[in-house]
């Protein structure tokens, strides 16, 4: 019996250990839900499927109680001020938690991993909010409905993390590949989601803006629907769809016209209306 005693005791110091290590091979800083959100966004990025469910587990299992609580007091998503919004801090990070892990879980090809946890958003932390360090909030469980339906029709668009510059390198990539379907939808998502802040960024200007870098970054829904406008335009000038064409060039020119995209390989900007209307000048010319 004491020798039985003696072997359980080294068990459970084992895996004592065990957990301890476990817990110590991933920094969750000061814990707080913000934090553990952060470092599972690198995770993803990073493309690290334990690290992402080692901080968004941790984060449910520190705050999916509090953030059950304030789901339970909502009838809405929350349209007050940002600061009201970010009150329900817990029902946020969770929420925005679980579609991380439904990320990492589908880029692994784990699909009904992925769709469960997109689906517990759904079910549990319906009107949770994420915050774009942009400056706007987006709904993990809207996007979470779009990844399921994805899933299940096989669709192999990706959307990311919906920020804007993500879709426009998105549309980009499929620009280079000839694939007009998933230009269409990635542009019309890039204006479903950002087309009001990138007009108001318009109307706010009278020339394009030029003081510095971080000032022209500053305009980035303009800069993203423009640049997006002009891909759609290319890829409809490359099927030889010209009237379509004319028509995205078009309202590029007449409703975002200082947008201005960045060219990593030589390091500057350049701008899409002023392209668009160069090509819509030798389309009218031919």
């Amino acid at each position: 019996m004491k020798r039985f005693l003696r072997v359980l005791g080294i068990v459970v110091v084992f895996l004592g250990f065990l957990k301890m290590t476990d817990a110590q091979a991933y920094n969750f800083g000061d814990m707080r839900s913000e934090t553990l959100t952060v470092k599972a966004w690198e995770a993803l990025e990073a493309g690290d499927l334990e690290a992402v469910l080692a901080y968004t587990n941790k984060c449910l299992e520190l705050y999916g109680q509090q953030a059950h609580k304030m789901q339970e007091n909502l009838q809405d998503y929350s349209q007050g001020s940002k600061e009201e919004i970010f009150s329900y801090w817990a029902l946020n990070d969770v929420a925005t938690s679980l579609f991380i892990q439904g990320e990492a879980f589908r880029k692994e090809k784990m699909l009904e991993e992925a769709k469960a946890a997109y689906q517990r958003i759904i079910d549990e932390f319906h009107f949770g909010q994420a915050w774009d360090t942009k400056g706007w909030f987006w709904k993990p469980a809207e996007a979470a409905k779009e990844k399921i339906a994805m899933i299940d029709s096989g669709s192999t668009l990706d959307f990311g993390d919906y920020s804007s510059s993500f879709l426009v390198s998105q549309a980009w990539k499929a620009l280079a590949e000839n694939n007009q379907a998933a230009v269409t939808a990635y542009v019309d998502k890039v204006l479903e989601l950002y087309q009001d802040e990138a007009k108001s960024m318009q109307k706010s200007l009278t020339e394009y803006p030029w003081q510095s870098q971080e000032k022209v970054f500053s305009y980035w829904a303009l800069n993203d629907v423009g640049t997006a406008l002009y891909i759609k335009g290319e890829e409809y000038r490359k099927a030889g769809q010209l009237d379509k064409a004319k028509e995205a060039y078009q309202k590029l020119i007449d409703e975002y016209f200082y947008a201005q995209c960045w060219d990593p390989s030589w390091k500057g900007f350049w701008k899409p209306s002023v392209a668009a209307q160069e090509v819509l000048d030798g389309i009218t010319q031919s």
